[in-house]
């Protein structure tokens, strides 16, 4: 497996060969060159980085060898241990540090781990930042400290705490009304740090949390991505229990998905219609989510009278065109929800908070609140991609084939049709090629991703 550098960060497979895998002389190579970026983004006596990781299994070795360097490097190092993404994302600008490692591969299966590198606003690296950091790694010109001027780490394990408490503080979160609901949740953790997360803040907004699979020892009960086909043991959890919803989470805590009370799936790509739903209701304003999203968000924005755009894929696009175009709420449909007034960054912690303060406002059944939104239905697919397979001269060739039609090439290719809509593009974080589509029904969503592999297998020969 090659080692995969992106914005997303750096992440490959656990052991095999240096350069080839997310190796410990890789994880070493990689965290002093983050190292020797943040002292030329600034010239000062003291730097502090934020480290945390998710639970899986490799987390602690690849935590360790990270932080060390940093200390090698004369970098002190707050260590918050098991956390989540958004955690680590808030812990830096509370912290007044230079930057934030998080040890995680989000959704990926457990033999994978990732460095996912922040900015000091506790952002992820834009690509050009990313650039910088992958050229001082191939340019073995780093610099260590002297023995006199090694880095301290320091452990501070209250930071979800501290997360929680900032959530809470928030306008929009109805704690009370939430309490006063008498919510029964079950929760499913993966096994990592959502299970120590997620818990926490019910028990916080008063909320009954029954427990599935939320001890963090890393080894994942299901393919750790929140897609339907993997989460039949929460759902039928949640009839047993005769439990008002389930809250399903990634293992790093930046994806969001619900269970309603009948035990189907709320849909991860409306977890983010009905939070801009609610956040609409009370701050008119602007929406942003990427090409890959949903047309939901856009129908729900008009309606209250705000503007939606569209990002490329990845985090940081999203991020970016959330602050050019002023947006109250946005996201990704893959569960991921960014709400600035707390952090610029998917934070399933404040997600589930605004998500049970609608509910809470409403008083209705979770499936009760999904029909309020426009019906649509996805299809999400991929082709593993070969080193023959000459991916941009086959975005090339469908791009020419539907020029008439609405077409971007922001990210790929996403060709709008009147009723339906199909996005290509090679992934950020796997060697594959994606192919997304929506339509008002899930046949026919089916079968437009169907008729557009066949296309793509035609084009490339295959």
């Amino acid at each position: 497996m090659t080692l995969i550098k992106s914005i997303s960060g750096i992440r490959g497979t656990i052991g095999g060969k240096v350069g080839d895998n997310l190796t410990p002389i890789d994880a070493v190579k990689f965290a002093s060159a983050y190292g020797a970026w943040l002292k030329q983004q600034r010239d000062k006596e003291n730097y502090r980085v934020v480290v945390g990781r998710d639970a899986r299994i490799s987390g602690e070795m690849i935590q360790q060898l990270v932080m060390q360097t940093l200390v090698g490097m004369g970098i002190h190092v707050i260590d918050l241990g098991l956390s989540t993404t958004p955690t680590v994302e808030v812990a830096v600008p509370l912290e007044h540090a230079d930057g934030g490692i998080i040890l995680t591969a989000s959704h990926n299966p457990k033999q994978w781990n990732a460095l996912k590198l922040l900015n000091a606003k506790g952002e992820f690296l834009n690509g050009e930042d990313g650039a910088k950091i992958l050229k001082i790694a191939s340019s073995n010109a780093i610099a260590f400290a002297e023995v006199d001027d090694l880095g301290k780490i320091t452990v501070n394990d209250a930071y979800i705490d501290l997360h929680i408490d900032e959530i809470m503080e928030l306008d929009l979160v109805e704690a009370d009304k939430i309490k006063n609901a008498n919510f029964k949740v079950v929760v499913d953790g993966v096994n990592s740090t959502g299970g120590i997360a997620v818990p926490r803040i019910l028990q916080r907004l008063g909320v009954d949390c029954i427990k599935l699979y939320c001890e963090p020892t890393g080894h994942f009960p299901h393919n750790p991505e929140p897609l339907k086909e993997h989460l039949t043991d929460i759902c039928e959890k949640v009839k047993t229990e005769n439990a008002d919803l389930g809250i399903v989470v990634d293992p790093d805590v930046d994806r969001l998905a619900f269970i309603d009370e009948n035990g189907n799936m709320f849909g991860e790509e409306y977890t983010l219609v009905a939070v801009a739903d609610y956040v609409l209701s009370k701050r008119k304003g602007n929406t942003v989510s990427n090409l890959s999203s949903s047309r939901a968000l856009r129908d729900v924005t008009q309606k209250h009278g705000g503007s939606y755009q569209a990002s490329a894929v990845g985090e940081v696009n999203v991020v970016q065109l959330m602050k050019d175009t002023n947006a109250v709420i946005g996201g990704e449909g893959n569960g991921g929800i960014i709400y600035p007034e707390l952090h610029y960054g998917r934070d399933s912690l404040v997600g589930i908070a605004l998500f049970l303060s609608h509910l809470a406002e409403k008083s209705i059944l979770v499936s009760q609140l999904r029909d309020e939104y426009p019906s649509y239905f996805m299809s999400k697919n991929k082709i593993e991609l070969t080193p023959e397979l000459n991916v941009d001269e086959i975005l090339k060739r469908v791009e020419e084939k539907y020029q008439n039609e609405e077409v971007s090439t922001v990210d790929g290719v996403k060709i709008d049709f009147l009723e339906n809509w199909v996005h290509l593009r090679k992934s950020n974080t796997e060697p594959i090629i994606r192919i997304y589509t929506e339509a008002k029904s899930q046949e026919e969503a089916d079968h437009l991703a169907q008729e557009m592999i066949k296309e793509i297998k035609s084009i490339a020969g295959i």
